[in-house]
């Protein structure tokens, strides 16, 4: 069963989606770009058997707030706001592309928050040539402001967002969607060498993993996040 909620964090009402029991570890995921909460649908069912799962809706996404003011570090607040408002101390993070932007910069903020992190097919920092993408016709579920300040900022990322992926202590997984997708494959593979404790796994799905291939991309999230810490080498002499 999916409960719908919805909190105020700094004035800022966030939407929700909740499931799975109560009791169990919490898994926050956040979404791609133009997407929302119920884009996790698929995949989220399996997660709920083990987990309490939050799927978001970003703020100038879905049923949460469009407040005109976007940026990837108030999407950070508003996400770190949500685990304050609810007494979620520590966390498993799941984020997609956009979403994975978030994620990690709030494991390089508050690596005392994240327990393990999941990134999926999520570009590494760097500079790209700046487009200026269409707007679709009709009504949109996303404010359309929001997508032209969030694409600037992932073309011209900051460059301590990069440098500060060395200070994630989460396990981490990089799930990459191989050369099907539009994201630069070394660079994903990149992102997790400069995490301490990442790994990569190639899914060639394209950058759509969870909705192509939703059976092996939740196996393989699950696998990792049922994995038992790796015991630390034992100094020899």
């Amino acid at each position: 069963m999916v409960d719908h909620h919805a909190i105020h964090v700094e004035g800022v009402r966030l939407a929700y989606q909740a499931s799975g029991p109560s009791d169990a570890p919490p898994l926050v995921m956040l979404h791609a770009l133009g997407e929302d909460a119920t884009d996790w649908d698929v995949v989220a069912p399996v997660f709920a058997r083990s987990r309490r799962v939050y799927a978001l809706d970003l703020r100038g996404h879905g049923r949460s707030d469009w407040p005109g003011e976007y940026s990837l570090q108030r999407m950070r607040d508003d996400v770190l706001g949500f685990l304050d408002a609810l007494a979620l101390d520590r966390v498993e993070l799941l984020g997609h592309s956009m979403g994975g932007v978030v994620a990690y910069l709030l494991a390089e903020d508050c690596p005392q928050r994240v327990d393990r992190l999941v990134l999926e097919d999520v570009p590494i920092p760097r500079p790209r040539e700046q487009t200026t993408p269409t707007r679709p016709a009709g009504k949109l579920t996303f404010d359309w402001d929001m997508v032209l300040a969030i694409r600037r900022q992932i073309d011209t990322p900051d460059e301590k967002w990069l440098r500060r992926l060395s200070r994630i202590t989460a396990r981490t997984l990089v799930v990459a969607g191989g050369p099907r997708s539009h994201v630069p494959q070394d660079g994903i593979a990149e992102l997790a060498r400069r995490v301490p404790d990442g790994r990569v796994v190639t899914i060639a799905a394209g950058h759509l993993i969870h909705s192509s291939r939703p059976k092996e991309f939740a196996q393989t999230v699950m696998e990792f996040l049922l994995s038992e810490e790796e015991p630390c080498p034992v100094p020899e002499g």
